[in-house]
């Protein structure tokens, strides 16, 4: 019986536990810890690790070209008469042997000289796989650009909530004092109207910003390969950090760290690589074989009729006349340097343009911050000297009225200019090749 209630008091305390950890609120994200999930989930990241793996496999196989290649082979024929030996004598040919010949033979060959194709075939390769490594970084920081957007967006939209209940708390208490100065007939009917409609209107905004943080957050859980509803919290980071550098700051910061200029640069030594393979057929390939075959009428290649030989070869070779084909060839891999170099000029002067672009936007969200912040002190002073004037009957409703919709709006710009900033500011370091944190 002792046992039982002691088995008894040991599952209650596990249950109780239990409901009790399953009850522990969830711990906010940090932007650093989303940005390690998305890391961890994210498919073109893991399909670009995946592109450097195969690109290894090509360099390794282009290594193999410098290596002897062993072969060997089996076969069996069956002749419809014995070998012939030649005539015995008095018109008389002779047959010796079986119709069954059985063969095997195995082979190596060494490539000596190639032209400096296998060289540059191997440092094409070699240039591939440092290529899958720079798209690798630049999908890298493309990741990181796209969590720090959808994590200001959603401190974005829970500021914007914020407001919303802000409004609605002050045309409910605007509603209240209309309602007391209509009871004691101070305020006409259609005042009291008027502030209800505001009221009505003020509830509508906060209903769209609570779905405004809903889609948010089902975009940030999407991005994080998340349950889509799963519960998210967020830590509060959207302030204001002055950006110290310059436009030309920036700008050579781009040159120097952006994955993409590496990756147009590589681009051009790869294609030149393919010129030195194209000019390769100018020149004799050189080869030393060894070789070695038996020859026998049984399947074990031994008997009364096995035979053997053995040989080494050097052999080269070289093509005299193709008709201009090999100058063609090189002069088409001449021009696909020449599309990369323009290609890589094109790149860097979209860059440039995508940083300018990226710093303006910041230095405007960075002016239109301290616009919108002064903006707020004016409205909240409009707004207390309007309820001060409205409780001593000196101003009307609709001037109380306009002074909270003017509050809420200069807090929306506030916080959409914030969030603004911030954005451009990821913008920008993603512009500059940066990798964030």
């Amino acid at each position: 019986m002792r046992m039982k209630w002691i088995v008894g008091v040991i599952l209650f305390v596990l249950m109780s536990g239990g409901v009790a950890f399953a009850q522990v609120p969830q711990q906010p994200l940090t932007l650093e810890e989303s940005i390690r999930i998305a890391l961890g989930q994210s498919l073109p990241l893991h399909s670009a690790i995946e592109g450097i793996v195969g690109s290894e496999f090509r360099r390794k196989a282009a290594f193999t070209d410098f290596l002897p290649v062993w072969a060997g082979q089996y076969s069996y024929t069956r002749l419809s008469f014995p070998q012939f030996i030649g005539n015995i004598g008095g018109g008389v040919t002779g047959f010796a042997g079986s119709p069954d010949v059985y063969n095997a033979a195995t082979s190596v060959n060494q490539p000596l000289f190639a032209g400096g194709a296998l060289l540059a075939n191997y440092r094409l390769e070699k240039y591939g796989v440092d290529i899958s490594k720079t798209n690798t970084e630049a999908i890298k920081r493309d990741v990181v650009l796209q969590v720090r957007e959808g994590y200001f967006n959603i401190l974005n939209a829970l500021k914007l909530r914020e407001v919303a209940e802000q409004a609605v708390k002050q045309f409910e208490a605007q509603l209240e004092v209309t309602k007391a100065f209509f009871e004691v007939g101070i305020q006409p009917k259609n005042d009291l109207l008027l502030a209800e409609v505001q009221l009505a209107n003020a509830r509508q905004d906060l209903v769209r910003t609570e779905n405004g943080v809903a889609l948010a957050k089902s975009s940030f859980n999407n991005l994080l390969r998340r349950e889509i509803n799963e519960p998210l919290e967020v830590v509060d980071i959207l302030e204001y950090k002055p950006f110290a550098l310059s436009f030309e700051d920036c700008l050579e910061e781009a040159h120097r760290q952006r994955p993409e200029i590496k990756t147009a640069g590589l681009s051009i030594d790869q294609a030149k690589e393919g010129v030195k393979i194209a000019r390769s057929r100018y020149f004799p390939t050189v080869n030393l074989s060894g070789s070695y075959s038996r020859n026998s009428d049984e399947f074990h290649l031994h008997g009364d009729l096995m035979s053997e030989r053995w040989a080494l070869q050097t052999l080269a070779t070289i093509t005299f006349w193709e008709w201009g084909k090999r100058a063609y060839q090189v002069g088409e891999s001449k021009v696909r340097v020449n599309q990369a170099e323009i290609a890589r000029i094109q790149l860097i002067e979209g860059i440039i343009l995508e940083v300018k672009n990226a710093y303006l936007n910041l230095m405007v969200a960075e002016k239109n911050i301290g616009v919108a912040q002064k903006a707020i002190e004016q409205a909240e002073e409009n707004l207390r000297m309007n309820e001060e004037r409205y409780k001593y009957q000196v101003a009307t409703q609709t001037e109380v009225l306009n002074a909270v919709t003017l509050l809420t709006q200069a807090r929306v710009n506030y916080y959409s200019t914030l969030s603004d900033f911030n954005i451009a500011q990821a913008r920008l370091e993603r512009a500059m090749g940066r990798m964030y944190p």
